[in-house]
């Protein structure tokens, strides 16, 4: 019985209960070649591809579920069929004026990402934004941070495209909601969650040296996030607001790799060093000192194996880098980057999830990131490396969208698709006016590393390859 209970993790239910002021929504902005996916009109094909991912949705249950919260002693909230699903509701389209250049299209993202759910649907969507230059189609996707983390999003959206651009879609299966569970089988649920979590408490009374080594281990990675020096302060640390201003890099992963290996450092090192060259031009525009300057970023480490499928949930640690401002050859900067990431890989970490069990932990480990002062975030996701195709239509380059929380203003993801690392960068618009200065020193710091910035595509001319 208590296996068909999904209960949302910790990690979920801060996501939740911090959204009314913080939306915890993931997302990706996509450009697409539009030549399948319009009509001779120039209309957009949206039944299409409507079909296309509900003949799909079999593959990701939880894209058909709401968080249903029950009555008190009944336990936590939980995940159950919403009663209704209408495919309509959730791949819509937004039409973009004619030839809408890239600023205009992360104007109308931002907008977009604003949008709050409905309670009453699953928290996700889609908009097929038609109207960029050379018949290309834009598609933002967004989904609530508590249905994914980065890698399991990736993977489940990844299985609504296809590697071939003529594979048919599969007919979609009929779906009828399961009735949520009864009170009764959630009342003995509850209670026997509370009776694991007791004999796990009892467990270190029982064996009490054993529960110390366990401690010991964890310390340092746990020091790492609430007890370590603080980022220095200055105007970087500033309290997140309702708005946002987004900008996009584009790389080579090969370049990227290259650069890496040559100074001993993985993909996430060399965007690690991009921010931190982002963060000083940030600061120098400000007139603010950087000499001594530290700012911590955080990572988060995926628990979880690649994933080559759907996925739900979030299985994920934080680690904490610091960041020093002060003036560095850039290769110097990177390996100094990598090992710091490499000291602290190295340190056991567990799922968040065991740090905020209880609403108390939950504030309680909130408060210590903001006394921490660790202004901005980091993701570095690996995506598909070949390819793929959402009705037909070739996705061309994909962009990651991240949340922000408390005083982090800024967050910086990679990812790679196809041979390409984009970088997708959401900050805070009050904390970022100069959002341009970040962008300029990201890509100034990449320049010195050897990894080219690529400038906007062009579009194909007509009846050229996509």
């Amino acid at each position: 019985m208590s296996g068909s209970i999904d209960r949302l993790t910790p990690l979920d239910r801060l996501m939740v209960a911090v959204s009314g002021r913080w939306p915890q929504d993931i997302g990706a902005l996509a450009v697409l070649d539009g030549t399948v996916l319009l009509d001779p009109a120039g209309e957009l094909r949206i039944d299409a591809v409507r079909e296309a991912i509900a003949s799909r949705l079999d593959l990701a249950p939880r894209f058909r579920q709401v968080i249903r919260s029950p009555a008190r002693g009944l336990g936590g909230p939980l995940w159950v069929d919403a009663p209704r699903f209408d495919i309509r509701d959730h791949v819509v389209t937004r039409a973009l004026p004619p030839g809408t250049g890239e600023a205009g299209l992360l104007a109308v993202t931002e907008e977009l990402r604003a949008q709050r759910f409905e309670p009453a649907r699953p928290p996700w969507r889609i908009w097929l934004m038609p109207g960029l230059p050379g018949g290309r189609v834009a598609m933002f996707v967004k989904l609530h941070h508590a249905m994914a983390d980065g890698m399991a999003a990736m993977a489940t959206i990844a299985a609504f495209l296809d590697a071939d651009p003529g594979a048919p879609a599969p007919p979609a299966s009929p779906w009828a909601a399961t009735p949520a569970p009864p009170d009764r089988d959630l009342l003995i649920d509850n209670v026997r969650r509370r009776a694991r979590a007791a004999a796990r408490a009892g467990s270190v009374l029982v064996r009490p040296r054993a529960a110390l080594r366990r401690a010991r281990r964890a310390w340092p990675a746990v020091r790492e996030l609430i007890a370590e020096e603080p980022s220095t302060p200055t105007s970087l640390d500033q309290m997140v607001g309702p708005a946002r201003r987004l900008a996009v890099i584009r790389s080579g992963l090969g370049e990227v790799k290259a650069v890496a290996h040559a100074h001993g450092a993985t993909v996430n090192d060399v965007l690690l060093a991009a921010t931190a060259g982002g963060l000083r031009a940030v600061l120098r525009h400000r007139r603010e000192p950087v000499e001594g300057v530290i700012v911590r970023a955080y990572v988060p480490v995926s628990l979880r194996p690649r994933a080559d499928g759907p996925v739900a949930g979030n299985l994920i640690a934080q680690m904490a880098v610091p960041l020093a401002m002060d003036e560095a050859a850039a290769g110097d900067e990177l390996r100094r980057i990598a090992a710091q990431t490499a000291a602290r890989k190295a340190r056991a970490r567990a799922s968040l999830d065991v740090l905020i069990r209880g609403w108390l932990a939950r504030r309680l480990m909130l408060a210590a990131v903001m006394r921490q002062r660790v202004n901005v975030a980091t993701a570095s996701i690996p995506g598909p490396t070949v390819p793929l195709h959402l009705a037909g239509a070739r996705v061309l380059e994909v962009f990651p969208v991240l949340p922000l929380i408390a005083n982090e203003p800024l967050g910086v993801g990679a990812l790679s698709y196809a041979g390409a690392l984009t970088i997708g960068i959401v900050a805070d618009r009050d904390a970022y006016p100069d959002l341009d200065a970040f962008v300029a020193g990201a890509r100034e710091r990449l320049g010195m590393l050897g990894v080219r910035t690529l400038p906007v595509p062009e579009p194909a001319p007509k009846g050229a390859p996509a």
